[in-house]
Formats: structure tokens, sequence, C-alpha cells
């Protein structure tokens, strides 16, 4: 008898109905039926049921601290103005930081840095201050000068009862507004001295003079310090997570230094030249920005010091705000100065005859381009102005950044479990919890110790391959593929193929016909079907667009067969090659193609060659493995599909579209997904209503086609990444009432009609690590083994919600995953749940390790970054990208769709971007 798992036809799967018509441009907004179909949701996430009881228990640290007592007296919160309300961050901390205002609130007061505060005192009456800076720096005002006066407004606006805290850990309360904002203040108050004594990154603090940093490229390091943040947890206590915090800065060098290396100039000369203006078109008398100079937008609205011979000890001392890169020099830019010893106005003068003239500073490179601060009317040369300590860098780090310093990256933020407890030592001297006034005078006492909890260590399961192979990993977290053959092969046998060669200087062809024979051997070894054994190779040049028409063409010709798959050997990791090459097939010509470095080429080895085909295999249609079940076992006990969503954002600094991507299971097994993706606005979290039924609606027809036998599936499990705490609720009213509103007019036919749903979300963007303290949870390098389960004492005190490590470290410290359910209709039990998640991280279709989240989840990240090849975005677009810089248009919150798959091999029900 045949696999139930097993694919049905090696004919491209129908696409059932089509899907609705992309709409060129900008979407409109739409209404769809669903919006007068409300759909009814819980208004309460799900409650904890029963603990784990399979596996093994094991003792494990986790770095997290016991609050031993915390205040439950009430608090007073303050509504706090400073000048007009909107003032520089620098003035507030400055006025607040005054004696007048000091004495007069007490060393008790705590205040956010913005508009709010808090304090045991009970103001009853507003205060309101006159902060004279000048007074308080003792300096005298001369005549004709604005006082430097600020007016301070302090007004009580709430009674902040801390004892609603205790009464939720106990259940006695639900979680209200009340304790909230008794959490909030703590949460404030833990944060009040770090801030004042570190520099302050939300929850993050990194010293002024710490050692632990290391220097990346263009003008950037990296910098170790500590994160904590205090939560509510099973056990009935608070607790405040510690964890090690690296984060990225500028260098504390000269502006000047920083452009070179932010143009990637080989000289200064070279970035005066980089920097100046270009034609807007080839023979063009209209300028334009230069890509370089825009790039140095980066500099922006970072604070330094003016540093230069002659600069007088007021200037000196202060800080100043870079506003914009000024288009001119200091040899371009003039001015009329004011001579006070002739009482005369010089007209005309240039930045570089002023500092000459003044300072008797002769300018070293005075074409570089000015920096106009945010005072008004005040430029400085770059060359006298050095990065202020502390300037964070907020932008991804460029392609050129992360290869050349990829070691170096990994060297200083990757660390074993021993290290980074040695790490997080550190930072827990640097808060200096006993010591800290605040916390002493509010009564908040922290245990040093990190928190032990008992933990459950899962059974790995047994992973099976076709013709009876077995591969049993235990709690190594790997397996060998040598000797394996594939679950299922290819869908359709492989005879219409080729491979192009991108560049200018390509490998020989003998080593191309290597390459390719090594491909077939490995591929038919792990039972992949190759009927033809001299595939089209060809010169691709380096146009990846043409490159890849040119192969299309030339395979289809020479097999009068369209083609199935294409190989592209490229020279390097070259982003922009890549994904043009990517676009063209997916989006031209609906066929999935494979990219491989040449250096891999060289090598040819054949543990290469079999992940490769792990690739190849899924995207033509094959399943790598799957996990052994006793007897002929399912893995559901009735007819599931499994949804995974993950909305992902452009880097910080930069106006790009957010991208929605949804995976759907796509066989019995839940081995196999097809993907989705489309833009989601700007920034914008909730996945959109139309672009939910425009990417689930035609995956759910074509499930029902091939897996459901014309039926919907009865259980649906909906995996979903990428949302805070705070968002919970808006995942089930909105995003799952929508797939719900798509089922119910799906299965409207049907009197019989039920489907239920399990809603789960997970996350990885957090900071709990466990460091077991030996067998059975640890491995050799005290990492957690795979399958290492914690549910108490740092878990939710009443929802539903656990952390599972299911990979095994390769380096560093492993992270685990998240898991807090929301909805589960069908009532599983807990053991069964947890152990279907960490099973199928063994099904990962390209890896013989388990993988830390779970697949359908992990497949809609791939999918995501793959899709951004799909962005149809303007040239001056990409260099904005680029260079970090924006537009001074206020970004549209609609975005262009991405351009759309051609779908006349059924690519988009595939596995295209494994």
């Amino acid at each position: 008898m045949s696999d139930p798992a097993a694919p049905t036809s090696s004919a491209p799967v129908s696409s059932g109905p089509a899907a609705p018509s992309r709409i060129e441009g900008l979407k409109p907004t739409r209404q769809y039926w669903m919006d007068s179909n409300p759909i009814q949701m819980p208004t309460t996430l799900m409650a904890r049921p029963k603990f784990n009881t399979s596996g093994k228990p094991a003792q494990i640290n986790i770095n997290s601290h016991k609050i031993l007592e915390f205040p439950t007296k009430t608090v007073y919160q303050y509504d706090i103005v400073i000048g007009n309300g909107a003032e520089k961050r620098g003035l507030i901390r400055s006025v607040w930081g005054s004696r007048r205002v000091r004495s007069t609130v007490g060393n008790g007061f705590i205040f956010d840095g913005n508009k709010i505060g808090w304090s045991m005192t009970d103001f009853k009456q507003d205060i309101n201050l006159l902060v004279d800076l000048d007074e308080e720096r003792k300096i005298t005002l001369k005549p004709g000068r604005t006082p430097n006066q600020h007016r301070v407004l302090i007004r009580k606006t709430n009674a902040v009862n801390l004892a609603a805290v205790a009464g939720y850990l106990e259940g006695r309360t639900t979680f209200n507004n009340t304790v909230l904002e008794a959490i909030n203040f703590l949460d404030h108050l833990l944060r009040e001295t770090p801030s004042n004594t570190h520099i302050a990154m939300k929850r993050s603090y990194f010293g002024r003079d710490v050692e632990e940093r290391a220097l990346l490229g263009g003008g950037v390091e990296a910098m170790k310090g500590v994160y904590q943040s205090i939560r509510a947890t099973e056990g009935k206590r608070l607790v405040v997570n510690v964890d090690v915090s690296n984060t990225t800065f500028w260098h504390e060098t000269s502006v000047s230094q920083l452009a070179m290396l932010i143009t990637g100039a080989n000289s200064m000369q070279d970035c005066v030249n980089k920097c100046r203006e270009v034609p807007a078109h080839p023979g063009s008398s209209i300028m334009k920005e230069s890509y370089a100079h825009g790039a140095l937008r980066r500099l922006c609205k970072n604070e330094v010091k003016v540093l230069f011979r002659g600069a007088s000890d007021s200037i000196k001392s202060k800080t100043f705000k870079i506003q914009r890169v000024s288009t001119y020099s200091a040899r371009s830019y003039h001015f009329d100065v004011f001579n006070r010893a002739t009482g005369q106005t010089e007209k005309d003068v240039s930045v570089e005859d002023y500092f000459k003239d003044k300072y008797n500073l002769g300018l070293q490179w005075p074409e570089l381009p000015l920096l106009e601060m945010s005072k008004r009317d005040v430029y400085y040369p770059m060359e006298c102005c050095v990065m202020a300590k502390g300037q964070r860098y907020p932008y991804k780090l460029d392609e050129a950044q992360a290869r050349a310093h990829t070691a170096s990256m990994i060297k200083f933020a990757v660390s074993r479990p021993a290290v980074r407890k040695q790490a997080i030592q550190r930072g827990l001297e640097m808060l200096d919890w006993r010591n800290d006034p605040f916390l002493t005078n509010y009564g908040l006492k922290i245990d040093g110790n990190m928190l032990r909890t008992e933990a459950r260590v899962l059974p790995p399961p047994e992973i099976a391959y076709a013709k009876g192979g077995i591969a049993k990993p235990g709690f190594s977290g790997r397996w060998d593929l040598r000797g394996k053959t594939f679950l299922f092969p290819n869908a359709a046998p492989l005879k219409s193929w080729g491979i192009s060669v991108i560049g200018p200087r390509t490998p020989q062809k003998e080593s191309v016909n290597a390459f390719v024979r090594q491909f077939i051997t490995s591929y038919r070894g792990h039972g992949g079907i190759v009927l033809n054994t001299d595939p089209v190779i060809q010169e691709g040049g380096m146009n990846g667009a043409k490159a890849v028409e040119n192969l299309f063409n030339a395979v289809g010709n020479a097999n009068k067969f369209r083609p199935q798959l294409m190989f592209f050997i490229l020279p390097t990791k070259n982003a922009e090659m890549y994904n043009r090459i990517k676009k063209s097939a997916d989006c031209r010509f609906g066929v999935v193609s494979q990219c491989v470095q040449t250096a891999h080429l060289m090598k040819n080895q054949p543990q290469y060659h079999s992940n490769v085909c792990m690739k190849v295999n899924a995207k033509l249609g094959g399943t790598t493995c799957k996990v052994n079940l006793p007897g002929n076992a399912g893995p559901f006990p009735v007819p599931t599909m499994i949804i995974g969503a993950d909305v992902s954002h452009a880097a910080p600094g930069l106006n790009g579209a957010s991208f929605a991507a949804m995976t759907m299971s796509m066989d019995k097994l839940a081995a196999r997904y097809a993907a989705a993706v489309e833009t989601n606005g700007i920034r914008v979290e909730m996945i959109a209503t139309r672009n939910i039924e425009d990417m689930l609606r035609p995956l759910i027809q074509n499930w029902q086609e091939t897996v459901g036998g014309g039926r919907l599936p009865e259980h649906v499990y909906y995996f979903r990444d990428g949302v805070s705490e705070g968002a919970y609720q808006k995942v089930l009213t909105q995003e799952v009432a929508d797939i719900k509103r798509i089922f119910t007019d799906l299965g409207r036919h049907n009197p019989k009609f039920s489907i239920k749903f399990t809603v789960i979300i997970a996350e990885k963007r957090h900071h709990i690590r466990f460091f077991p303290t030996g067998p059975p949870a640890s491995d050799k390098n005290g990492n957690p083994v795979p399958g290492t389960l914690v549910e108490r004492d740092v878990t939710h005190p009443f929802e539903y919600d656990f952390y599972l490590c299911s990979h095994a470290a390769i380096q560093g410290t492993a992270r685990p995953t998240h898991y807090h359910i929301l909805l589960d209709e069908c009532e599983i039990k807990g053991d069964g749940f947890q152990k279907m998640l960490y099973e199928h991280s063994y099904q990962y279709m390209r890896a013989t390790t388990p993988v830390s989240l779970f697949p359908a989840v992990y497949y809609a990240h791939l999918a995501s970054n793959r899709a951004r090849s799909h962005l149809d975005i303007s040239e001056t677009q990409i260099q904005l990208q680029k260079s970090g810089g924006s537009s001074s248009e206020k970004p549209d919150t609609e975005t262009k769709p991405l351009t759309e798959m051609a779908n006349n091999t059924g690519i988009k029900f595939g596995m295209w971007y494994i």
C-alpha cells in the first residue's frame, strides 16, 4: 500500500480558482466581503493546562533573578512639563538635574526623562518653578543676551496602588489597568539609576568607558552592555531578566575620518571627489547629489564635540547635533563677519578664510562638505568635529562590513554559555542593585543569584527516509545524510535543466562539468530522478536578468520542454546579482533556480552537493524526511493544515516596505510548505485583510484539491511570529478572524462544515537563556540539549506559554523559542502538542539538524527574505536604502505590491524560497 502522504501525481498541481487580479502601482483601499461577516473571538487568552510530565526532569539555571521584596504602598504619579513641553531631551535633562528642581522634589523622585514622574511624597499642590540655568552654571549674563530660564510645572495626576501587583500574582484580581500602572512604575524604578549612570538604550545599558568593544569597519564599533527587564511570572512572583546586550555605536573619531569610511573612499581626497555633485543624467547640465554624499546622511542627528587648535573652552565644552550635511564646503560657503576690533562687517568671507584669520588654522580638507548644526546658522568643517561618546549606530551593517568583519562580529557577539554567564555577572556589577539608592529607598530587593527551575527533557525522535533508512540523532541534534534516500524524490523526472556561469572570468569548462557530474551522482544517490545527464552549460556574462532569459531559452530549445530547474554559478556573494537572477526566474519565467558560488564549484565536495540536493529536491516537489512514528500512525488524528505567518520590516533608518509572509503545509505530513509574500504598508504590524485574502485563499483552495481530497481541514494551526505581547489580542480579532471568514466562505455549501483553530505565537526576540547544571539537560559545551522544555518560574503567571529549545547550538549560547498559545479550540493535550512542536523541528527540509523555530514560521522568514527580490523599486530608492538616507517627502502608508510570480508550472504552490 502506498504512503498516504506521497504525491499523487507528477504533473504540476492546479491552482484552483484564480486569485484576485493584481493592481498596478499602489494598492487602493478595498472592502472585502469579509468585512461584513463578523467573527466572534475570545476576549481573554487561554489559561495554562497541566504541566508536561513526559521525558526526564532536569535542573537548569535561567538568567532571571527573583524579586525578594517589592513595595506595596501607594506612589503618586505626576505630569511634568518643562518649558513649552516640546523641548529637546538635552535641555530637559539639564533642567531636571538643576539644584532648584532637585531640592524641591527630593532625591526619591523618579523621572522618565520625558513627561511622567513618580514619588512617595504626595504633593497636594502643583509645583511651579522657574529654573535659571545661567545661575545654576554660575554664568554671568552679558548685556542684551536672553536669560536661559525655563518654567517647570509638576502636577499630580494619579495614585498608583502597588499592592495591586501582589493581588494579581495571587490570583485575586485580573490583569487590569491598575496592575499595569504598578508594574510600569516598578520598571521605571529599576531603570532610574542605570539610565543616569550609563548610556541607556531602552532597557539596555552600556558603560561610557567600556573595554568590551570591537571595530566593525565603516566607522562603526560593537559594544557589550547589560539588559534588564521586570516581569510577572508563574510561581506568584516577580523576576528580573538580565542578559548580555550587544549593539553598534559610532566610533569616537574625527567626522572627516568617518566620512571617508562611510563613502568607501581610499583617501581623503577621494572622499572629496566622491562627495561632489554629479550630472542628473549623462550629458546633463543639471546636477544632483552624489551617492556618496547621500550616504553621509547617516551622520545626521548625531552629537559631536568641536575640537581644534585655538577653540575656546566654551566651544570645547559644548555638544552640537548635526542637522544636515551641507552641499557647501568650507571653501564654497561664504557669510558676513562682524569684526569687533574694527567695528566693521566683513562681507563674503569663506569658512576656510574665517578659520585661517580668526584661529590661524589652515584647514586640510576645505572641500569636504560642511556640517550644519541644529543650532541656527552654525556650521563647522568635518575635520574640526569628533563624534561624541555613546552615539548609537542604528543602521543595518552593509554587505562590505558584514563580509569583512563577520569573524570579529561572531567572536565579539557569540559566546559559549560559561563566557556569557561571566558577561552577565559583569552586567550585574554594572547594575549594582544592592547599592542602588532608588531601589533601597522604595524597598525593592533582588536576589543576586540566577533562578533555578525544573525543566523537562523531551525524548528525541527517530528520522525516517525512504527504503527503510532511519537516523537516530539522540541528543546530539545532528545526523548524517550519507547513504540516505530522500523520503520522496522530485515529483517529475529532471530532464530540462541547465547551468549559467556568471562573471567576467569564469571557471574552466572541465571544472563545471565535474561539478555537474558530482551533482547528478549525489542527487541520484539520494533518490533523485535525473533523466538528462548532459544539461545546457553556457556563460551568462554580468547581466543577471539577461543570463536568466538566455538560459531559459537555451534549455527549452535543447530539450523541447519547458525548463524545470536553472543553476547559476556566481563568482561572489553579490546581493544585487542574486536578487536580479531570482526575480527574473521567479516572476518572469516561473522556474525554480539554484545559485552556487564558484568557490564551492571548485571544491566540488560531496557534502556540499548533499546540501544542494536537499534544496533542489524540495524545489522540485520532493520531501527530505519525516519523523518516524510507531506503526502506521499519521502525524495528526484529523485532517490538519498548518499556517505560518511573519511580518518583517525594513532595517532601522529606512522607510522601506514591510513584508507579510504566510506559509501553508501542502501534504499530510506537514513537511512541505507553500509560501506567499506581499508588501504590508510601512512598519504595519498586523497583516492587512486584503493580504490575507489574496495570499491564503489560493493556497487553501490548492490544499483542498491536492491534500484534502476536495474537503477542507478539520483543524488549523496558526503560528504567528513577530508580534509583541500587546498585540496578541489583535492577532485573534483581526488576523485569525479574517482567516476564519475565508474558511467560512469556502465551506458555506457544506452543512456539516466545522473547523477548529489552535493559535500560537512563536517568538525568538527575547532574552531568556538556559544554563543547565549538568546531565541530562546539558551538552558538552554547557548548552541545553534539544528538547529542553521550561514551563515554570519564567513563564506567564496564568496563561499558556513555555520555552522550548529544539535545536543544538553550533556556536554561542542557545536561544530557546517562546511559544504562547492564545487559543485552542481542539483542546489538545499539552504533552502531545509540545511533542508535535518539537518533532516537526526535525522535518526541516534543507538540514540534517532540528531547527530552533517551528518550520512553518521558519519558512515564512525564508520566503519573506527571498521575496524582497520581487520588490519593484526605482534606482533612486535603491541608493537611498543603501545609504540609509531618507526622502524629504513623507513616506506613503500604502506600498507598491511585489511583482507577481509567474505560475506556469505551479511554482506558487511549491517551495520556491527554500
